[in-house]
């Protein structure tokens, strides 16, 4: 990873340690999010404060943010490390996932209206739009397929009327980005992603709420089935960074 490279207006000198340890802190997030720092990995403070310029006080306040996010863990003797992934973590958080996306799926079919579902069908339309993989990477998710991928997916859901729904929803949405990540890498099994959100998508829009579920929970168990696959060959882990 490259330095931050973040800029900031003389006016806002006051905001700046804030800033510099959101920037930090986002920059870590995406970078585990996306497996560029594998699970388990060493984080040494004064190598990323050297990295991205920043205080030794920054990233220390940005690991602890992540901390709190259960992406990162802490320990006395040995520091920041990425938090691990493991088979029984990905079930459960597949599982949760699919209750509670699940629920907030049938209420919003339940009670969204004709500029909801118009709004699913363009974020559908947009993620269709795009590559899903890099041609030339094939083990690697396209960048803008991601963002459009996160934006689909809540779309789905925006209906059901409920913040505490939604903040559930998108916890475990980002805990479980990295085995989403962890199961593109394998491409010796191939598998027709747009074919699963076109099925949920069609029984959202037929307001079949059971069929729309049902659709939603294959598509994310086709993911844990691929890295439950990979976990056979080995656990995926990292060493310092």
């Amino acid at each position: 990873m490259g330095s931050i490279g973040l800029s900031f207006d003389e006016g806002l000198a006051d905001d700046r340690p804030r800033s510099l340890t959101s920037a930090v802190q986002e920059r870590l997030r995406a970078d585990i999010l996306s497996t560029r720092l594998l699970p388990g990995q060493r984080l040494h403070i004064a190598g990323l404060a050297k990295q991205f310029s920043v205080s030794l006080t920054a990233v220390r306040e940005a690991l602890s943010r992540l901390v709190a996010d259960g992406l990162v863990q802490a320990s006395d003797q040995r520091g920041f490390r990425v938090s691990p992934v493991s088979l029984a973590d990905l079930m459960d958080v597949t599982r949760t996932r699919i209750d509670i996306e699940g629920i907030a799926l049938r209420r919003s079919i339940e009670h969204g209206d004709k500029a909801w579902l118009n709004a699913v069908e363009a974020a559908f339309d947009a993620l269709k739009a795009v590559p899903y993989r890099y041609p030339d990477e094939p083990g690697v998710h396209y960048e803008e397929w991601v963002v459009r991928h996160h934006v689909f997916h809540r779309a789905l859901v925006n209906a059901c009327g409920s913040p505490w729904l939604l903040g559930f929803r998108n916890v475990l949405h980002e805990q479980s980005e990295r085995y989403r990540r962890l199961a593109i890498r394998d491409v010796s099994k191939p598998r027709d992603v747009g074919a699963e959100h076109a099925a949920i998508v069609e029984a959202v829009l037929r307001r079949d709420a059971d069929a729309a579920v049902d659709a939603l929970a294959k598509h994310f168990m086709a993911t844990m089935h691929i890295v439950e696959a990979t976990f056979a060959v080995g656990p995926v882990s990292g060493s310092s960074a």
